[in-house]
């Protein structure tokens, strides 16, 4: 018996897709289903199904990604809301998809060419330079790869810091400081090399030795010099803003 687990961040679409899978296909035995690209891979990994129905624009990870990562785990069928001219890029490539809202008769067809399919590959192709090329025909741009943790020194400790806990950089002719909520670590990366690295959406550059947080951003002021200064959430230390970055703060 066929299995296959159904990943989209609409319950109502995984609810409709089902119901047509059971009507065109009853053998097919749904698994489970996710809401998200992560929660796809590791359904995956656990479950090992035949097919992954991936929908293309999703949270945390889109289709494309998930679809990257499980590689030739499972056969990969994507979920498209995309009107024909977009759907052309699935043809040329040569991928099963399934159009939204689910029509039964279109999903019969896409049924016929996966039971082939089950039926005479050993295992599923792999889709690396296909799924690049998707990318690119439908707009969807690849996430880079951002620092997600900075391994820090307290003391004679070494620690592990999710760099969202992170409300600021500084750096000075040695060492960069790295401060949380609650303590303040050291590394030795210069603001220059972390501002190439970290989610520029994420942390703003205020001077060329200061990366802030911009959510832990509680104000903007102005000293009795007129240098504008960053006020931070739980700390009443502030952050000069050199007049390179001010526009920074033009709206607040």
């Amino acid at each position: 018996m066929p299995t296959a687990i159904i990943a989209d961040d609409e319950r109502l679409m995984r609810d409709q897709l089902r119901l047509r899978l059971q009507q065109v296909w009853p053998e097919l035995e749904i698994l489970d289903e996710a809401k998200n690209g992560e929660e796809a891979i590791q359904l995956v990994e656990t479950l090992k199904p035949d097919l992954a129905f991936l929908d293309i624009r999703m949270p945390a990870k889109t289709g494309l990604e998930a679809a990257k990562e499980i590689g030739t785990k499972a056969h990969i069928v994507f979920i498209t809301a995309y009107d024909q001219y977009a759907v052309e890029a699935f043809d040329q490539g040569a991928v099963d998809y399934v159009l939204k809202p689910a029509d039964t008769e279109r999903l019969a067809k896409t049924v016929d060419r996966l039971k082939i399919r089950l039926n005479t590959a050993t295992e599923p192709n792999d889709m690396s330079n296909m799924l690049a090329q998707l990318a690119k025909q439908l707009g969807i741009a690849p996430k880079p790869n951002y620092l997600q943790w900075i391994q820090a020194s307290i003391g004679q400790e070494l620690r592990l810091i999710p760099v969202e806990d992170i409300l600021f950089f500084q750096s000075d002719e040695k060492y960069t400081r790295v401060q949380t909520a609650s303590y303040e670590a050291l590394i030795r990366k210069p603001v220059r090399d972390l501002a190439e690295e970290l989610d520029p959406h994420l942390f703003w550059q205020i001077h060329r030795s200061t990366l802030v947080n911009s959510k832990a951003i509680s104000g903007v002021v102005r000293d009795m010099r007129g240098r504008h200064l960053v006020q931070i959430k739980g700390l009443t230390e502030k952050l000069e803003v050199s007049r390179s970055f001010v526009h920074l703060f033009k709206q607040m």
